[in-house]
């Protein structure tokens, strides 16, 4: 992973009623070198938080990124409300594929 930082898990009820994690400060650089942003300031992302790892993208909000997790992250490994973890992240370009990983490349 490029990137491992700890940090709490929140609720947003932005766009979508998901969980989030912020990436500290010094993530955005990281992520930002890589400039693999589409639509929207998006970022493909693969993000592992203990044994579960799942390809999304991260979100620009507030001058940085949030990376959302899903209800089956969430329950493989436990986590509540609030509850820190350790996150890792590496940008993963998909070369025209669809965020998800599945089509032909464009």
């Amino acid at each position: 992973m490029d990137l491992e930082f700890t940090a709490a898990i929140f609720e947003w009820r932005g766009p979508a009623p998901y969980w989030w994690i912020a990436l500290p400060e010094h993530g955005r650089d990281v992520v930002e070198a890589e400039d693999a942003s589409y639509g929207w300031g998006a970022v493909p992302v693969r993000a592992r938080i203990g044994a579960t790892e799942w390809e999304t993208s991260l979100l620009p909000r507030d001058g940085g990124y949030v990376l959302p997790v899903k209800k089956a992250v969430r329950a493989a490994e436990r986590i509540g409300d609030g509850a820190t973890v350790t996150v890792g992240v590496s940008v993963v370009p998909r070369g025209g594929r669809a965020a998800n990983g599945t089509g032909r490349a464009v």
